[in-house]
């Protein structure tokens, strides 16, 4: 998952009735994570950088040869391991944004600690070391467009959050109006839904402007010019503009436009005059040629995608669907699905959902069928099941990682005929689209049951709610048949069909290739 930032490390102290002593307080349990992590991944010196996505810890490190991946991967609260540009640790939603403050707060205390004794050639030698293995990493990882779109990817993924809550309130306010309950407060709920999406513009250019190097508030000053009602006064290209026209497609590429800008007069402007002559010529140039250029461009572009979305499952419906649906999860193994971000987020500020989302979720419903046959395949593999069933409640919700990275990726044929299943699943939704029922999500990040909340569609909740649940019933049963039938080979089973860990705790995950969530 891309890097999203972290608030402040806030250390907590024991919150028990009787004290230090007294029963352990939530926020204990997340520090007692935070403190069995640090030292399985080097320790304070060995960690450079901290953040936290959806679901993982992202750490930079100064030297990989001090991580632990086995001792990490055995932690109960740990569900798997990534190794991209930085070590994620996948903890999963809710607990990732608790247990990375007290990280945080450990690393500080431990790096406090030896700062006195630390002897300055040997952090000299091991910084260098840990720099040129870096390097030597990103080397080989690192591709234009993987870097590309793991940039575009940090702009969006911190938006996430604040997309799902506004669409959990834009459902729960649907359904009050088709049921006629509390009138009273339904304009109340469509104002707090509604405001932030009339405002993603803005910080899509705040966030851009920050991600590629420029000043974030400048890059917000003018992504702001295209959600601002005056706009409405002004013609281009033999049009009068409206307000919103280019979305977040308008905001990026004029954000984009204010850190070249910014960059140039930075080099330029003597400083005595920086302070005022770079940020009025940023947002003057920048403004103009938004105005004048960019909002007509990406409002064009914007809608040609919205069209072609509804244009695709409209005609290709059910075969669009299993196309979607059976290759997304190779998408991600590839990085790939990274590029979806700002095409959901175009089409969610268009017609109020995206319809992409609920087909690519299937993909996590053909992860659950695999693994589910997978644990009746092998019996007697005790690990291996133990995995699964630690891993299947989140799986159900849309949490995939633990299964694919502790269960099919590893065993290669399984992850094939779950992304049969997820094929299937797609296909089952794209099919209602093509006959007229369509819908879509309201925001993007969850998938599986957590997708429910989120959904919204012009047929009414009650078909919307069916045909997702549908969709999510095809892909299990699906991906449950081609796993128990085809998913393994005579020698597979004989291999796998025992139990390596008498026990019967999980074993340990073998290497993963990068996911980015």
């Amino acid at each position: 998952m891309p890097t999203e930032p972290t608030e402040p490390a806030k250390p907590t102290e024991p919150t028990g009735p009787t004290g230090p002593t007294g029963p352990t307080a939530p926020a204990d349990k997340n520090r007692a994570t935070a403190a069995a992590i640090l030292p399985l991944v080097g320790g304070p010196d060995n960690v450079t950088s901290i953040a936290h996505c959806m679901t993982r810890l992202r750490i930079a490190l100064r030297d990989r040869s001090l991580v632990d991946d086995d001792a990490l991967k055995a932690l109960p609260a740990v569900l798997g391991v990534v190794e991209d540009d930085t070590y994620q640790i996948v903890l999963g939603p809710g607990a990732v944004a608790r247990v990375t403050p007290e990280f945080e707060a450990l690393v500080e205390e431990g790096r406090s600690a030896a700062a006195a004794s630390r002897h300055p050639v040997t952090a000299q030698e091991l910084q260098a070391r840990g720099a040129a293995l870096k390097e030597a990493r990103k080397a080989r990882n690192a591709t234009p467009v993987k870097l590309l779109l793991r940039r575009i990817a940090n702009i969006f993924v911190p938006l996430i959050p604040a997309l799902i809550g506004c669409g959990v309130i834009a459902g729960l306010n649907g359904m009050l109006t088709n049921l006629g309950w509390l009138p009273a407060l339904v304009p109340a709920l469509a104002a707090i839904a509604s405001g932030f999406m009339s405002l993603i513009a803005v910080f899509v250019g705040h966030n851009t402007a920050k991600e590629f190097g420029g000043t974030p508030v400048l890059g917000g000053a003018v992504a702001a010019i295209i959600v601002f009602p005056g706009v409405a006064k002004i013609t281009a290209f033999g049009q009068e503009l409206k307000p919103g026209q280019g979305g977040v497609l308008g905001a990026l590429a004029a954000a984009l436009l204010a850190v070249q800008v910014e960059k140039w007069c930075r080099r330029r402007v003597p400083e005595a005059l920086d302070v005022l002559v770079t940020p009025t010529l940023t947002v003057l140039v920048s403004g103009l040629v938004t105005l004048f250029g960019l909002m007509f461009l990406a409002g064009e572009a914007s809608a040609a995608i919205g069209s072609f979305a509804n244009w695709l499952l409209a005609t290709g419906g059910a075969f669009a669907g299993l196309v979607l649906g059976g290759l997304f999860l190779p998408l991600v193994m590839l990085g790939l699905h990274q590029a979806l971000i700002p095409i959901h987020t175009t089409l969610i500020e268009q017609s109020g959902y995206t319809v992409l989302l609920p087909i690519l979720a299937m993909a996590g419903a053909g992860q659950v069928g695999a693994a589910i046959a997978v644990y009746c395949r092998l019996p007697r593999n005790g690990s291996l099941r133990a995995t699964i069933k630690s891993a299947l409640p989140a799986g159900f919700l849309g949490v995939g990682e633990p299964l694919i990275y502790g269960v099919s990726l590893p065993l290669g044929r399984p992850f094939i005929t779950a992304c049969i299943g997820g094929a299937a699943g797609g296909a089952f939704v794209g099919l209602f689209n093509q006959l007229g029922v369509a819908f879509g999500s309201t925001a993007i990040g969850p998938s599986g049951w957590a997708l429910f909340p989120l959904l919204d569609g012009k047929s009414g909740m009650g078909a919307t709610i069916a045909i997702y649940a549908g969709g999510l019933v095809v892909g299990y049963l699906v991906g449950f048949a081609a796993t128990f039938f085809f998913g393994f080979t005579k020698q597979m089973l004989a291999d796998l069909n025992t139990d390596p860990d008498p026990t019967g705790a999980a074993a340990p995950e073998p290497a993963k290739e990068p996911v980015p969530a």
